[in-house]
């Protein structure tokens, strides 16, 4: 029966380290949840939508046996709390990098790094439009990245290091889901809209899925930020 927790689990521990981490007094990050919130309510609305569109026309499903049962649009409760644990800890992580280290300098490094990826993005897009995917994410991905580059985002440099620094616990808490290492799968994909590229069990589209759900938040708590001050 405890199978059956799989997901909520790493929802869980996704979510446990960075709240605790949240009140240590060098980072504080609790002070900033109201700049959070809203951000992250705002596009977890979005990726939900989304979501149930692509669980409705089978791009991906879930598995029964490792969801506690709890649905809402034909996706289990634990799929919702994703697009809030997710974004907590990836947010409390750019925190962290913001508070800690100093990335400025690397912005013009990085404007050139996110407009290079965004017409490459692109480019796999139009010419895998079929793999709905592939071809929703990476054009989505690849506007939010022209646009960023275009206002020339403060945001992009640290967002670049915290990105490259929560690949792994990415990859792991992915590949739970996705069955890397336990003879479990909770995520399912269907392959003909996706191309076929995974890391460990993990799409490759789930990469900049992440990265783009992972930048909307992020935008959305320094705007939030500098309303404040």
């Amino acid at each position: 029966m405890a199978e059956k927790y799989t997901y909520l689990l790493v929802d869980f521990f996704c979510i446990i380290f960075p709240f605790l981490f949240s009140f240590h007094p060098r980072l504080m990050f609790f002070k900033n949840w109201k700049a959070f919130i809203w951000p992250c309510l705002l596009t977890a609305t979005f990726f939900l939508v989304w979501d149930g569109i692509f669980t409705h026309w089978g791009v991906w499903s879930f598995n029964p046996k490792y969801v506690v049962g709890i649905y809402f649009w034909g996706m289990p409760i634990e799929e919702f709390l994703f697009f809030i644990c997710i974004p907590y800890a990836c947010v409390f992580s750019y925190h962290c990098f913001k508070v800690l280290f100093r990335f400025q300098r690397f912005q013009t490094f990085t404007r050139v790094f996110y407009a290079v990826l965004a017409v490459v993005l692109l480019g796999i897009a139009l010419t895998h439009l079929p793999q709905l995917y592939t071809s929703v994410t990476f054009i989505l991905c690849a506007a939010f990245l022209f646009y960023l580059v275009w206002r020339n985002e403060p945001l992009m440099a640290t967002f670049f290091f915290c990105y490259l620094f929560i690949l792994v616990p990415f990859i792991l808490s992915n590949g739970v889901l996705t069955g890397s290492f336990f003879d479990r799968t909770v995520v399912m994909y269907n392959d003909a809209h996706n191309l076929g590229i995974r890391i460990l069990t993990i799409p490759i589209e789930d990469t900049f899925y992440g990265m783009l759900m992972l930048m909307l938040n992020v935008w959305g708590y320094e705007r939030n930020l500098k309303r404040a001050q």
